[in-house]
């Protein structure tokens, strides 16, 4: 849940003695906390069993346990993930801009929309959460889009003449040697659950269920389902899947090298699918089968200079002048929250004393 948040650099821990600055031994100015506590901000404690919590969950289904120094790096890239998210979450409360119940619940609804009872049951157990578990996880994610919304994104305001200064230096960026297909996707594969890359997405145990599955999905497709929610709900591909499986503009040059693919889409007109059409993993050597896709083709651009009128290049301009804009912003708001906080990482110090004996 800290996708929104930034790592930040960490502050030495030192001791004033007289004139000098004398660096301390890190248990010597503050008294030693509890052994249940691993951080506090502003006093507010960060308990042990949350972080280890989190630490189980970041395994997955890896097979081979971590060595000892492996497993506390990635603790304390998880511990400095939740001194970071409890900063924002302190400042959305002074703000009084925290989640209600009610939104809470929606998200809730949404999430259980996506697999049946028993599937969201069991990547509950498999993620060691109970429900109240993941209702505090969604408050805080909601808290936090909340917060930034209000604090950075209601402070953005990109100009037509941003936009056109913008174009006016990045032209060729707009000036398309071949065509381009705007391409939606949904693949079903027929690999294991710890295989697959969206942990929403149903599960098939292999390459006949594959094809029942999305022989499943054509038919709904074909009976009218909107495209982008069985997507968001089937697909196996976590990078697309998200997006209701917009995998956005595609070179032709690009899909002619998946020639299934690019016969399918290429006779094929905007709002259209294609047939169901084998998927392969285009990083293994060969033409290693994963499952079964279905495409619809969202859009066609032929090759060309496309112009500053032209309301997809302005689009284009002004989302991207405005998430970097955003990060900005972002970036300078989360040293500033942290530098008004009171932050003490006993975890870190741990390792620190337990490596210089």
């Amino acid at each position: 849940m800290q996708a929104e948040l930034i790592s930040w650099a960490r502050r030495s821990a030192l001791c004033l003695a007289g004139a000098g600055v004398l660096i301390s031994g890190l248990s010597g100015c503050h008294p030693s906390p509890s052994a249940d506590v691993v951080a506090t901000v502003n006093d507010k404690e960060i308990m042990r069993a949350d972080l280890e919590k989190y630490y189980k969950a970041s395994l997955g289904e890896t097979p081979e346990a971590p060595s000892s120094q492996q497993a506390d790096i990635q603790r304390l890239n998880l511990l400095r993930g939740m001194i970071d998210d409890e900063i924002l979450q302190q400042r959305a409360a002074k703000l009084n801009l925290v989640a209600s119940d009610e939104d809470v619940n929606a998200k809730l609804t949404e999430i259980k929309a996506l697999s049946t009872k028993e599937e969201f049951e069991s990547q509950l157990k498999a993620r060691g959460q109970s429900l109240d578990d993941l209702k505090k996880q969604i408050r805080r994610a909601l808290t936090t889009t909340k917060l930034l919304n209000k604090e950075i994104e209601s402070k953005i305001n990109i100009t037509d003449a941003d936009i056109t200064s913008y174009y006016n230096g990045h032209k060729s960026e707009f000036n398309f040697i071949e065509p381009r297909y705007q391409i939606a996707q949904i693949v079903v594969t027929g690999t294991s659950p710890q295989q697959s890359g969206n942990q929403q997405a149903r599960r098939v145990p292999n390459e006949a269920e594959a094809r029942k599955e999305i022989d499943n999905i054509r038919n709904r497709l074909q009976s009218g389902d909107d495209f982008g929610t069985l997507a968001a709900q089937y697909s196996e591909n976590a990078n697309f899947a998200s997006n209701g499986g917009d995998m956005g503009f595609v070179p032709e040059s690009q899909l002619q090298a998946e020639s299934d693919l690019y016969a399918g889409i290429v006779k094929l007109k905007p709002g259209q699918l294609t047939d169901i059409i084998p998927a392969y993993d285009a990083s293994a050597p060969g033409r290693h089968f994963l499952g079964f896709a279905i495409y619809k083709l969202l859009g066609r651009e032929p090759a060309g200079q496309r112009e500053i009128n032209d309301p997809r290049v302005q689009q284009t301009i002004r989302s991207g002048l405005r998430e970097s804009h955003a990060q900005l912003l972002k970036n300078a708001y989360y040293e500033m929250l942290h530098d008004n906080a009171k932050i003490r990482n006993y975890f870190a110090e741990q390792v620190l004393k337990q490596g210089a004996q």
